[in-house]
């Protein structure tokens, strides 16, 4: 197995080192948070004080960090001349299209191999493994990429060149954004129209209204199978998140000329619920506010 180095130990990110180390890698972890480097060394986890010791003389760099900013900082000023340039570069963050094409080729000048390879499954997913993987590379980046990322997913999918696992990603998140608050509308309408909201659920999730919102993350505690909003909307896919994705993909759109009046909106309710000091609710709790 691979000697593995990985950055960026939150919510995510910590779920994901443990799951390479069930697969037998060796895995190196760093992260700023003390808390999270202690949890990582009890999943198995060698954990290091700074990225460059992490990633000396690794097979690998996986990393799960907040922003683009960040990610490109960290590749280049501790990751890009301090890894052997035979390691594979791996970035699991959701950032913006243009920064992960601009890092991938900056590692790509200094001989490495990288993918972006964005998420989709959330906290529960990462812990036990099943995230679903959307990957911008080369072919033979991905075909480097694939036996890793399939340690910590149940779906590995080549997206296309580099950035193209980030636009996947930012599109299929403003389809679920947007998706979730029809959701929201169409369970508080029924509600008031006088619907029993289990049989709503049972004739919707069976007919042309179904999504995933509604059947796998039903907004409505105690209906459907079990989601965040049996909890209160604790755990789960913050809104916060949820907004800088939406935020992201409105950037893009921007970029390319895209109309995308539904994306739009989802991003300025959820920008209103998030302002609205709810930001580490999940987004599904915004049924909250119809």
């Amino acid at each position: 197995m691979s000697k593995i180095a990985f950055i960026g130990l939150g919510n995510m990110g910590g779920g994901m080192a443990a799951n390479l180390v069930k697969a037998g890698h060796d895995v190196s972890a760093f992260d700023l948070s003390e808390a999270a480097l202690a949890r990582a060394k009890e999943n198995g986890c060698a954990v290091f004080a700074t990225v460059r010791e992490a990633v000396a003389g690794v097979d690998a760099v996986v990393s799960m960090l907040p922003n683009g900013k960040i990610v490109d900082g960290v590749y280049g000023a501790d990751v890009i001349g301090h890894a052997p340039t035979t390691a594979l570069l791996l970035d699991c963050s959701t950032i913006d299209v243009d920064t992960a094409r601009k890092v991938a080729s900056v590692a790509e000048t200094g001989g490495y191999a990288m993918v972006d390879a964005p998420v989709s499954g959330g906290i529960a997913a990462a812990n036990g493994g099943t995230l679903t993987f959307m990957v911008g590379g080369s072919d033979d980046a991905f075909a480097r990429a694939e036996p890793i990322l399939s340690a910590m997913g149940k779906a590995v999918i080549h997206a296309g060149a580099s950035g193209a696992g980030q636009a996947a990603k930012i599109c299929n998140n403003m389809i679920l954004g947007a998706t979730m608050i029809a959701t929201c509308e169409a369970f508080a309408m029924a509600e008031k129209l006088g619907l029993n909201l289990q049989t709503f659920f049972d004739i919707s999730s069976k007919a042309s209204g179904q999504s995933w919102s509604m059947t796998s993350y039903c907004p409505v505690p105690g209906v459907g199978p079990q989601s965040p909003a049996d909890n209160e909307y604790q755990g789960g896919f913050a809104t916060a998140l949820m907004l800088k994705d939406l935020t992201l993909a409105m950037e893009a759109a921007r970029s390319v000329g895209a109309n995308v009046p539904m994306g739009e909106r989802a991003a300025e309710l959820y920008k209103a619920f998030s302002d609205a000091g709810q930001g580490g609710l999940d987004f599904s709790a915004i049924i909250k506010t119809l």
